[in-house]
């Protein structure tokens, strides 16, 4: 690997600067996206591997970051385990047929890793093109979010069904997630073995959960995703909204890495974990509109505060909203990559 940063950072090591990558960094921000996306439905360009390597390779060719991430989504784990998927502009992604009883969680599909070949396939195309310039990172939704989903039949503002359904129905809830957890279990060990150099797991609705529903319901399948994966050299990223709040139960999974969001102080939460776990993050996504003056002075200023600190990567809290200008993003990685301790 020419760049290795991103890794050396992952596994707690110093680095000169932080390495930089962002959530969604491949997206509706970019012109170019578009240009691609006006040709052909999201899900064709998940499941096409040469598009989804063209997507993946935007940032990497456009904004000179540190790692790529595969072009894909959380949810067609959900789709291969027999979900009607189906994604629309201006509503996002919508499941046909809901999950929300014994007989349609009995239904779900636990050995469909060939339906997920594509994604392999996608893998294969992109290392490639990347040519050991830069990781690529592979990732996969955690269960509690990807169960989200399925029992809402879509996004969801309070997850009103979701929550009904751990509590009335807490036997059939843990049924569910088993059956997701292996599936994520299978998927991520089938990216690793298709060449990805490191993996991150996303819990986007973590923060629908109280502290003891997020031990019951998420926590415990991503500590069993975490510890059936063939995780050698391959640095392991946990990410969830919420994380600012759960990181310590985080760091009982022994993820290599925890992705914070914008709610904390980064460097509490590192020194609060335990040695060996980096942290990723954290700046509020927002700043990106602000004037370049306000984005570099707030990196900076996160800088400061993490100087000295080994096993720090450099994220946004969450992913880049889609009418973010372009150019303040590429003016945030060079900020980034123009600093040195």
């Amino acid at each position: 690997m020419k760049n290795n940063l991103f890794l050396d950072a992952a596994f707690s090591k110093q680095t000169e600067r932080p390495p930089v990558w962002m959530m969604r960094q491949a997206g509706r921000f970019m012109p170019q996206y578009w240009e691609i996306k006006n040709k052909y439905s999201f899900l064709e360009m998940c499941k096409t591997p040469e598009i989804a390597a063209d997507v993946t390779m935007l940032p990497v060719d456009l904004l000179d970051i540190d790692a790529a991430i595969l072009f894909c989504d959380i949810l067609v784990t959900g789709e291969a385990m027999g979900g009607d998927l189906s994604f629309t502009q201006g509503v996002g992604p919508k499941f046909a047929n809901p999950v929300r009883t014994a007989q349609d969680i009995e239904n779900l599909n636990v050995d469909c890793l060939d339906e997920l070949q594509y994604v392999a396939d996608a893998i294969k195309v992109i290392q490639q093109r990347l040519d050991g310039n830069i990781p690529l990172i592979g990732f996969a939704g955690a269960p509690f979010t990807v169960m989200s989903y399925l029992i809402e039949g879509g996004s969801s503002k309070d997850f009103k069904l979701t929550k009904l359904f751990i509590h009335n129905q807490p036997e059939l809830a843990h049924k569910l997630l088993a059956k997701i957890a292996k599936v994520t279990t299978d998927y991520l060990n089938l990216q690793i073995a298709a060449g990805v150099n490191a993996v991150q797991i996303f819990d986007s609705w973590a923060l629908a959960l109280s502290w003891n529903d997020y031990q019951e319901f998420s926590h415990r399948y991503i500590q069993e995703i975490i510890a059936n994966l063939n995780r050698k050299d391959i640095p392991v990223i946990s990410f969830c909204k919420g994380s600012s709040v759960f990181a310590p139960i985080m760091a009982e999974a022994k993820p290599d890495v925890i992705s914070v969001d914008w709610n904390a102080d980064l460097l509490n939460i590192k020194n609060a974990l335990p040695k060996g776990i980096a942290v990723q993050g954290n700046l509020d996504p927002h700043i990106l509109y602000a004037d370049k003056a306000v984005i570099k002075a707030q990196i900076h200023k996160l800088f400061e505060r993490m100087r000295g600190t080994e096993g720090f990567i450099f994220n946004l809290g969450h992913g880049i909203m889609p009418d973010i200008p372009f150019d303040n993003v590429k003016y945030a990685i060079e900020v980034v990559k123009e600093f040195r301790y």
